[in-house]
């Protein structure tokens, strides 16, 4: 039965109309049928297959992974695939847009970042008593380099090294014979670029000091002007004056700094020439632009070098009054003969002059030509003047910069220690500092008394607690960090700058030579860097904590300061920023042990505060009542704690209280933003 199906099944498909099949294979019972033998060779009949057309319909065609391109054409053009891309191509867009206002507004909203120098302490090395590398008895670049371990230490940003061009040492090198040149007391170029750099390394900053206002009379130019050689003949300032043995009848009555006339005789060329301080070292004459044009070349030599700033000396000193009068007497009684003390005499004539500020910003306007760079800005610290106000010209305008700062010397001025006075010193500046300017602070430096013999060694810890808790730049002076004291001899003429006491070795461990420029402190085996390095309580590892905390709280490190208390014996005050509920308020005894309620100057106080870092290591950690704050002789309490009313909203305090580079924290972003 199958087999007749089989043999029928040709005969169907070729009486049906179909496709045709050339290729179809008849079934083996065909090969039993008659044929003809003629027509064997024919090509056989075709066979057609009734199929409809919906059968033999190409399937329909899906996207697949390697597609050609006229295939993904074919496919993009569809609705369903084109809407789907132009969504993306809108949410791509949108968010491109969304980030970039964004961090446009991140930007307008930030602080302005602080620079490396308000970013940390200064400190000022006097290098001629800081290490000496050759034996010879006096400190030297090598020294300073062969001890940047210890500065680091320290979490110090910035290494301020006084003085040290080729000079004749007078006036502790003050008066340069070469601004180009090192002097071969403190070793060569090559010895400061190669402390530069170890600097740079370490991702520290230097400045250095530098004195326009005059020169050592060993100076080329002084030699050369004496001469009357060229253009150097007015590089100094000269007036005809009369001697008569000894005596010379000046110009006018103006005073040295140092005391008695400042003309003085010169043989060589006939007349007298100008020194505000030293009569080694003649004042340049700054109404002539070449001399200002010299500076500037000096300003351009190191900066080439890689000198991160300068502090610029007796600035004030750089004009006088063309008219030459007499300045007037502060007694005016007192015979004019007798006037011999520069304190004798109101200088209205020979410090700040008209056009004194326009030089100082060229020298700005030349420091910013090497500012561009980002990370390179190059830092322009000055001297100030004794009265507050004019002091604080040196900062410039809001729209004409001078110095960064100039240095803030009214806690080294100090004539007595006491809350009340060390408020008051605080206050002056803040109270008289220009808006959107930067404070500093110094303790201590090459020119006044050490802070041990000031005010007692007992006073060191609290007031290097002082200096790292205000807002600002603070600077503290070599050995400062570990409580050294002046030399105890009346037969020393530097007892400030007696050598840094670095072990209990000879010498302490300063020179390995047989003495010292100066002598030694007899207290080196006791005060030193080494031992304190491993006593837990000792100054210099406060010190170090102090500049830890500083840069670790942003409160401290950039926010508002409040004054709160003050009185003989204790200064309060406390640091705060906008957006944290976490404030510092440090207790600092400069008198006699003392117990203040605080909480009662203070209502809004929580009841209790822990003992952040104390002077004394051993209560650190510890909670106080605010209503019993007790403090020993010298002690320092940094005290934390938590509130939602800041000291600096107090319509009571707000007349002390002051920020500098405000700034608000949001903890949601976790970021510092201006607009609070």
């Amino acid at each position: 039965m199958v087999e007749e199906e089989a043999k029928s099944l040709p005969m169907e498909l070729s009486e049906k109309g179909g496709v045709e099949n050339n290729g179809f294979v008849q079934n083996e019972a065909f090969d039993d049928r008659e044929t003809d033998t003629s027509s064997q060779d024919e090509i056989p009949k075709t066979c057609a297959v009734d199929v409809s057309p919906a059968a033999v319909a190409e399937p329909a065609l899906q996207p697949y992974a390697g597609m050609p391109k006229e295939v993904l054409l074919k496919f993009s053009s569809q609705a369903r695939y084109r809407v789907t891309r132009e969504i993306l191509f809108w949410l791509i867009i949108a968010a491109a847009v969304l980030l970039v206002s964004a961090t446009i507004a991140i930007i307008a909203l930030s602080p302005k970042c602080l620079d490396w120098w308000q970013d940390g302490p200064i400190y000022q090395v006097y290098p001629r008593s800081f290490k000496d590398s050759d034996m010879d008895g006096n400190g030297d670049l090598k020294g300073i380099q062969e001890k940047l371990d210890h500065i680091s230490h320290l979490n110090i940003k910035t290494v301020w090294i006084t003085s040290f061009y080729k000079s004749p040492l007078k006036d502790s090198g003050y008066g340069a014979e070469d601004f180009y040149d090192i002097d071969p007391m403190f070793g060569s170029m090559h010895d400061f670029e190669d402390l530069l750099a170890s600097i740079h390394d370490r991702g520290l900053k230097v400045i250095m000091d530098f004195v326009p206002n005059h020169t050592s009379d060993k100076h080329q130019w002084f030699q050369l002007s004496r001469n009357r050689t060229g253009k150097y003949t007015d590089y100094y300032i000269w007036q005809d004056c009369m001697q008569a043995g000894a005596a010379i009848s000046a110009p006018n009555n103006w005073v040295s700094v140092y005391g008695n006339s400042s003309w003085q005789y010169d043989d060589v060329r006939k007349q007298c020439y100008f020194h505000q301080f030293g009569k080694e070292q003649p004042d340049l004459n700054f109404r002539n632009l070449a001399v200002q044009q010299e500076m500037h070349d000096v300003i351009k030599f190191w900066l080439g070098k890689g000198v991160d700033g300068f502090n610029f000396v007796a600035v004030r000193f750089l004009l006088e009054a063309t008219h030459l009068r007499d300045e007037p007497q502060v007694n005016k009684s007192q015979n004019p003969e007798s006037i011999t003390a520069y304190s004798e005499l109101y200088h209205d004539y020979t410090t700040t002059q008209v056009g004194m500020h326009d030089i100082i910003r060229s020298f700005r306007q030349t420091m910013d030509q090497y500012s561009s760079e980002p990370g390179r800005y190059r830092f322009m610290g000055s001297d100030g003047d004794e009265d507050i106000e004019a002091t604080m010209m040196y900062y410039g305008t809001t729209f004409v910069q001078e110095a960064d700062f100039p240095f803030n010397f009214h806690l080294i001025n100090l004539k007595n220690l006491s809350g009340n006075s060390v408020f008051e010193a605080v206050n002056v500046w803040m109270k008289n500092m220009p808006e959107g300017k930067w404070p500093n602070w110094a303790v201590g430096s090459p020119n006044a008394a050490r802070i041990s013999s000031r005010f007692g060694n007992k006073y060191v810890n609290v007031i290097n607690m002082l200096l790292l808790t205000l807002p600002g730049t603070p600077i503290t002076y070599y050995g400062e960090e570990i409580g050294m004291e002046n030399i105890a001899s009346e037969n020393v003429t530097f007892p400030e700058k007696s050598p840094m006491q670095w072990n209990g070795k000879p010498n302490a461990g300063f020179t390995e030579g047989n003495s010292s420029w100066v002598p030694v402190n007899s207290d080196y085996q006791s005060v030193n860097a080494e031992v304190q390095m491993t006593q837990s309580n000792s100054t210099l590892n406060l010190f170090r904590e102090l500049t830890l905390l500083r840069s670790s709280e942003l409160p401290i490190h950039r926010g508002w300061m409040c004054s709160i208390w003050n009185d003989s014996d204790v200064f309060v005050y406390v640091r705060e920023l906008d957006g944290l509920d976490s404030v510092f308020m440090m207790v600092l005894n400069f008198g006699q042990e003392s117990t203040i309620d605080l909480k009662a100057i203070v209502p809004s106080l929580p009841s209790a505060a822990v003992i952040r870092l104390s002077t004394n290591f051993s209560n650190t950690g510890k909670a106080v009542d605010t209503k019993i704050i007790k403090t020993e002789i010298g002690e320092g309490l940094v005290l934390e704690y938590k509130t939602e009313k800041p000291v600096h909203t107090m319509e009571a305090f707000r007349e002390n209280c002051f920020v500098a580079e405000k700034a608000c924290y949001s903890s949601a972003f976790n970021l510092l933003y201006v607009n609070c």
